[in-house]
C-alpha cells in the first residue's frame, strides 16, 4: 500500500470522526451513553463507505515450494521389439514410476514417440517410425523455463527428421539416455539407401542409384542383385573390406509396359551376418505413357516464376518451360496448361489463340497487370481498375468442391500484393481462397475457377507467392505440403475431365512404413460438399483373397481413413456412399519394408554424445538402478521457492459491504427503539 493512500485512510477516518460528533455531539447539545454509541456505529458507516471510495489495495504473497520435474521418454517404436526388449522396457518405465525417492523429488511426466510425442505411457511398440528430433523440439517447448531432467530410453536410431544431435543440443535440460538394444558389433552388409523416382516414361530408362555399406573386418564378396517377380533384371558381384566398407551403384532399368512396376533390390548376404533384414529393399515405379507440359508465360521477371516452376516440377510427370508471349502460340498443341503471369498488351496474339484452341489457363494478376487489357480479353470475369495495392491474406474456402484441397494453415501465410478492387464473374466460379484484409474477412474470391465450354480455368489475384513456400517449409519442416496443394491445382486445370460428386486422393504405392491415407470428397447433385454422407471403403488383398470394410471419417473438409495396418500386398478397393448408388474403385499396392529393422546395433556413440553435451550421463538398461541413484543425490534438482503475489482491492471484500449494511440497520433499530425517529 503506497503512502498516499496510507494518508487518504487517516483523512478519511478523520472526516468520518468529525462527522459522527458533529451529529451526535454538537446537534444533540451534550453526550450520553447512548450517542456515544450512535455515534460510534455511525462512524463505522462512514468510515467505511469512504475506504470504498478510496479503495485501497492489498498485496497477499503466498510462497510454496515447486519440484523439478523429471521428464520419461520412451521409445515405442518397432525397433523395442525388432530387439526383443519390450518387456524390459516396460518394467523399467514402471519402476521409475512407481519409486518413491523420485516421486518425493520430482514430478514424474512420461511421454512415448515414435513419429509424434504423446504424452501417454500406453507402449504398443508398433510404430513404425521414430523421430526423436521432434520428440526434443516439442519437449523443449513444453520445459523451455523449467529445471527438467530427461530421461530417454531407446536404442537411438532414428528413421526419420533431422539429426537428433543438434535438437538435443538447443534442448537446454540435462539428458539421461538409457540405452537399449544389442552393443556387439558383428559383421553386416547393408542396403543403405536406394535412389529412384517415383514415374518412369514408356519406352525410356529410369536411374537407381543403390547406397551399400559393409560393417567388419574380413574381406567378404557378395552379389547385388535386382529381382522383377521371379526374373533378375539386373546383378553386379561386389568385394568390401575394413577400409573399402561402401560402394555408390548407379544403373538404369527399362519401362517397357504401362502401369506399377514392382521390384526388390537384394545384397546376397555373407555366411557371418545375424541381421539379414536390412540387406533387400523392395521398390516401385509407375510407368505412364505421357508427360505433362506446362508453359509458364511471362513479359516481367518475379521469383514466383522460378518458385512456381520448381513446385510443378516436383512431380515428375510435370514439365515447365518459359516462354515469350509470341514464342506459345506455335507450341500450343504440345501444352496441356498455360500459365499467363501478369498479362498485359503483348499477350493479345496469344489470349486469342487459346480460346480458338479452348485452351486451359491459369492467370495470375498482380500489380504490373494491364488490368484494361485484362477486362477486355477476359470473357468470364472483370476487376476493377484502380492504380491502388493492397495486402490480401488468405482465407481457405472449406467448401471446395472440384479437387480435395487440404488446409495449409492458409492464415499464417504473409499476405499477397494485389490491386485494390473487387472481382465480379459472369459465369458460376468457385473460390479456393477468400481475401482477408487485415482482420476482416471478405468472400471476395483471391483463387478461383470455374468451368465453362469444357474448359477450365483458374485467376489468382495477387502476386509473391514465394513467400507461401516459404512459410509452408516453416511451417511443416519442408516443401511437400505446398507442392501437394499446386500440383493438385495444375492437375485439375490440365484436364478436363467430367466432374464427379465422389473425388478419392490416393496414391498408386506406398511403402510399408509410411502412413496409408485415403482420402474422398462428396457432393450433392448441386455439388456442394455434403458433410453427412457415410462412405465406406472395402478393400481386398488380391493375394489372399481377403476383404475388410472400414468407414471413412470426416475431417476438415473432405472423407478419410488409414489403411496403415494392412500388410504388403496388393489391393484393390471400392468406396462406396450408403445413400446413394455412388462408387469408385481403385488399386494400389503396399511394398513390403520395415524402416526399423534395418539396425543392426543400439546408437550408443550418440546417445553418449548428447548426454555428455547436456551435462547428464548415459546408462545401459541393464544398471539403470544407477541412474536412480544419481538422479535423487544430485544436488542440482532441489525444489525451488516460488511466491505468487495477488493484489486485491477492498471493493472485492464483500464483508467491509456487508459491515457497513450492518452498522447503518443497528445504528437505525437503535434510534427507532429509542423513539429518536
Amino acid at each position: 500500500m503506497s503512502s498516499e493512500t496510507l494518508i487518504y485512510i487517516i483523512l478519511a477516518g478523520i472526516i468520518a470522526l468529525l462527522l459522527a460528533l458533529f451529529q451526535y455531539k454538537y446537534k444533540a447539545k451534550g453526550a450520553s451513553k447512548k450517542n456515544a454509541l450512535f455515534a460510534f456505529f455511525r462512524f463505522l458507516s462512514i468510515f467505511g463507505v469512504l475506504l470504498l471510495l478510496i479503495n485501497p489495495k492489498f498485496e497477499q504473497v503466498n510462497v510454496y515450494n515447486e519440484k523439478p520435474n523429471l521428464v520419461v521418454a520412451i521409445d515405442n517404436s518397432n525397433s523395442i521389439k525388432y530387439f526383443n526388449q519390450e518387456e524390459n522396457v516396460t518394467s523399467v518405465v514402471k519402476r521409475i514410476k512407481e519409486d518413491k525417492t523420485l516421486k518425493d523429488k520430482f514430478n514424474i511426466d512420461v511421454f512415448s514417440f515414435g513419429n509424434t510425442l504423446n504424452a501417454s505411457d500406453s507402449l504398443s511398440f508398433t510404430e513404425h517410425q521414430t523421430n526423436i528430433d521432434k520428440a526434443f523440439k516439442e519437449l523443449g517447448q513444453v520445459y523451455k523455463r523449467t529445471v527438467s531432467p530427461t530421461i530417454i530410453i531407446s536404442d537411438g536410431n532414428q528413421t526419420y527428421g533431422n539429426d537428433y544431435e543438434y535438437a538435443a543440443n538447443k534442448y537446454n535440460q540435462p539428458i539421461y539416455p538409457i540405452v537399449v538394444g544389442d552393443t556387439t558389433r558383428y559383421s553386416d552388409l547393408k542396403l543403405k539407401q536406394l535412389n529412384v523416382n517415383k514415374y518412369a516414361f514408356l519406352k525410356n530408362k529410369f536411374p537407381i542409384e543403390a547406397i551399400l555399406v559393409y560393417n567388419g573386418d574380413e574381406n567378404v564378396s557378395t552379389k547385388f542383385v535386382v529381382t522383377s517377380g521371379k526374373n533378375t533384371v539386373y546383378s553386379r558381384n561386389l568385394s568390401f573390406s575394413e577400409n573399402d566398407n561402401s560402394k555408390i551403384l548407379n544403373f538404369t532399368l527399362p519401362a517397357n509396359s504401362v502401369g506399377v512396376k514392382s521390384y526388390r533390390a537384394s545384397l546376397i548376404p555373407i555366411a557371418t551376418e545375424k541381421n539379414k533384414v536390412n540387406n533387400s529393399k523392395n521398390f516401385a515405379v509407375e510407368v505412364v505413357d505421357e508427360k505433362t507440359k506446362v508453359a509458364i508465360v511471362s513479359s516481367v521477371l518475379h521469383p514466383d516464376l522460378g518458385m512456381l516452376k520448381k513446385s510443378i516440377e516436383t512431380n515428375e510427370q510435370r514439365e515447365v518451360v518459359f516462354l515469350k508471349p509470341q514464342e506459345t502460340i506455335g507450341q500450343l498443341n504440345d501444352l496441356q496448361l498455360v500459365v499467363l503471369f501478369d498479362p498485359n498488351n503483348s499477350f493479345k496474339s496469344l489470349f486469342d489463340a487459346l480460346k480458338l484452341q479452348n485452351k486451359n489457363k491459369f492467370v495470375i494478376a498482380g500489380p504490373k497487370t494491364d488490368f484494361n487489357f485484362l477486362n477486355s480479353v477476359s470473357e468470364y470475369y472483370q476487376h476493377d481498375i484502380t492504380s491502388q495495392t493492397e495486402d490480401y491474406q488468405p482465407v481457405l474456402n472449406v467448401n471446395y468442391s472440384s479437387f480435395i484441397v487440404d488446409d495449409l494453415d492458409f492464415e499464417s501465410f504473409p499476405p499477397l500484393l494485389a490491386n485494390f478492387g473487387e472481382p465480379t464473374f459472369s459465369v458460376p466460379f468457385e473460390s479456393i481462397l477468400y481475401k482477408k484484409v487485415g482482420s476482416i474477412n471478405t468472400e471476395e474470391p483471391l483463387l478461383a475457377t470455374f468451368e465453362i465450354n469444357e474448359r477450365r480455368e483458374a485467376v489468382l489475384f495477387g502476386e509473391n507467392l514465394w513467400k507461401w513456400r516459404a512459410q509452408s517449409f516453416i511451417n511443416t519442416d519442408g516443401f511437400n505440403a505446398f507442392d501437394n496443394f499446386t500440383g493438385k491445382l495444375i492437375q485439375y486445370l490440365a484436364s478436363n475431365k467430367r466432374k464427379n460428386r465422389l473425388n478419392l486422393d490416393y496414391q498408386s504405392f506406398y511403402q510399408g512404413s509410411s502412413n496409408i491415407i485415403v482420402s474422398a470428397q462428396f457432393f450433392n447433385k448441386n455439388y456442394e460438399f455434403d458433410a453427412n454422407e457415410s462412405l465406406n471403403i472395402t478393400v481386398t488383398d488380391k493375394v489372399s483373397k481377403t476383404s475388410k470394410t472400414i468407414p471413412f471419417i470426416l475431417k476438415n473438409n473432405n472423407y478419410q481413413v488409414d489403411l496403415s495396418t494392412l500388410p504388403a500386398s496388393d489391393y484393390a478397393f471400392t468406396v462406396k456412399a450408403t445413400s446413394e448408388n455412388i462408387s469408385k474403385s481403385g488399386n494400389f499396392k503396399i511394398l513390403e519394408y520395415n524402416i526399423e529393422q534395418q539396425f543392426l546395433n543400439a546408437n550408443v556413440s550418440k546417445l553418449k554424445t548428447i548426454a555428455s553435451q547436456s551435462n547428464g550421463s548415459s546408462y545401459f538398461i541393464d544398471n539403470y538402478e544407477s541412474l536412480i541413484k544419481e538422479l535423487t543425490n544430485d544436488e542440482r534438482y532441489k525444489p525451488i521457492q516460488k511466491s505468487s503475489k495477488n493484489i486485491v482491492p477492498l471493493i472485492d471484500w464483500k464483508y467491509l459491504l456487508a459491515l457497513i449494511a450492518l452498522t447503518l440497520a443497528i445504528e437505525w433499530f437503535m434510534r427507532k427503539y429509542n423513539g429518536l425517529i
